[in-house]
């Protein structure tokens, strides 16, 4: 039986999916689009225990300037400026953070996985996010995953004013495509996936 249309669509939203870096303010999409899509895939992202620990900021134009010239701020003239600049000419980007109150009360509640309710959340979080990138791109959107923290969490959290109990995991920076990335090879998948009946 051969796999129906919509594995193939599933399929080419993912395979789509890449690492974007040249970026541009102008979306194919509004800006509310942008949040419904954050909004509706925090919903619906599973999350063990259905413990609910992502969060997101969605920041747009100055704000995402803001975001960036903070993050270049914190590391004191040490990642490149040209860099931080491409991610910052985007139309805006999410900040993806794990509320560790929310696991503390999963650790206080069943104490027996309480050394697991961490690695739940990061699970749910990597979810989250492939899920948001996935949708940005079957929208035209582009986008790539930084992970400029932990340098980075004091500054972001005084530039967003992120609680405490929020710990910073990922951004994602994203807008219009200025440029295509380069074709992504094929592999042996047979050495990383093992079949065995």
């Amino acid at each position: 039986m051969a796999l129906n249309s919509d594995y193939q669509a599933f399929k080419n939203v993912v395979a789509a999916r890449r690492s974007v870096y040249a970026l541009n303010a102008d979306l194919p999409v509004s800006e509310d689009d942008i949040v419904s899509v954050v909004k509706d895939l925090t919903e619906l992202t599973p999350d063990a225990f259905n413990q609910k620990s992502a969060r997101a900021i969605v920041v747009f134009g100055e704000k995402n300037r803001e975001v960036w010239d903070a993050i270049y701020d914190a590391f004191d003239g040490k990642v490149d400026r040209a860099k931080t600049d491409a991610f910052a000419a985007g139309a805006g980007t999410v900040l993806y953070f794990i509320d560790r109150s929310i696991i503390q009360s999963m650790q206080e509640q069943y104490v027996l996985y309480a050394d697991r309710f961490p690695v739940w959340a990061q699970q749910a979080n990597g979810m989250l996010q492939f899920n948001i990138w996935s949708a940005f791109r079957s929208l035209g959107v582009g986008a790539s995953l930084q992970h400029y923290n932990p340098v980075i969490d004091e500054a972001i959290r005084e530039v967003k004013g992120a609680p405490a109990s929020w710990e910073l995991v990922a951004q994602a920076p994203f807008g219009g495509i200025v440029a295509e990335p380069g074709v992504k090879e094929g592999e042996d998948i047979s050495q990383r996936v093992w079949v065995q009946r």
